[in-house]
């Protein structure tokens, strides 16, 4: 079985291969790895650093105050699905993977992991609720649901991680601002009747003093990793520059 397993990882970056090269070399498998590392060097200061309370999931989905109030609601959006999450946290399988923050959490992470994608700038029935606006309204959905004051957590945070060419290409900075956000929440809020201000106004708000929205390098975070432990640069400068590879090339097909 372990045979079969390293001729695909080795099939996968050449012309051989069974399947497209970015199911591995992709920003989710990135993070995966990046978060698995994190969560078995526990208490190290890092944006990413897990503590032994602390859980990470893939994938997870993540409840929105703008769900249906109905059928056909035509202001209405789904979960917002998140790439990658810490915290202590369980996750509901009964409801595909949502997200149900513990009562007496202390942090509570939200990741959106990217190579040359940029960040949707809008929902189904929301032409301007792009993806930084959309997560963070959800993450105080998160918090409302489990009763938790943002001031209570000693760590909560929104992340973007992407390569650090894109970052400094400013791809991300107008959706990243805080202001931004903020703005495009009441925006949203607005279009409802009174029913959100309640909503807005107690969990929403509240958040702003305290969360961290923030875009890092994969760069970053693999030098930092190498750093700590040296025997796995080989490997993890591989994987990633196999992601940049395939995902330059989709990125480029599309353009």
């Amino acid at each position: 079985m372990l045979n079969i397993i390293n001729t695909l990882l080795e099939e996968c970056s050449s012309d051989k291969r069974k399947f497209p090269a970015t199911d591995l070399y992709c920003e989710g498998w990135m993070l995966r790895i990046v978060l698995d590392w994190f969560s078995k060097n526990v208490d190290i200061r890092r944006e990413l650093s897990m503590r032994d309370a602390d859980n990470w999931y893939s994938e997870a989905r993540l409840p929105s105050t703008f769900l249906p109030r109905k059928r056909g609601d035509k202001l209405a959006e789904g979960h917002t699905h998140a790439d990658g999450v810490i915290g202590e946290f369980t996750i509901n399988k009964n409801l595909e993977s949502e997200l149900v923050l513990k009562s007496d959490a202390k942090s509570f992470i939200v990741i959106e992991a990217k190579m040359f994608s940029k960040l949707s700038p809008r929902t189904s029935n929301c032409s301007y609720y792009d993806q930084a606006a959309r997560n963070v309204g959800c993450i105080a959905e998160v918090l409302r649901r489990a009763n938790l004051k943002p001031d209570n957590l000693e760590k909560l945070a929104f992340y973007v991680i992407a390569p650090e060419s894109r970052i400094k290409e400013n791809v991300f900075t107008r959706y990243m601002e805080k202001e931004h956000i903020f703005e495009t929440v009441k925006r949203r809020v607005d279009e409802y009747d009174e029913s959100k201000i309640e909503w807005h106004e107690n969990w929403f708000i509240p958040l702003k003093d305290v969360i961290t929205i923030k875009c890092i390098s994969w760069e970053e975070i693999i030098e930092f990793i190498v750093t700590e432990e040296p025997k796995i640069e080989l490997s993890i400068k591989a994987f990633y520059a196999n992601c940049l590879k395939h995902n330059q090339l989709i990125s480029n097909l599309s353009r």
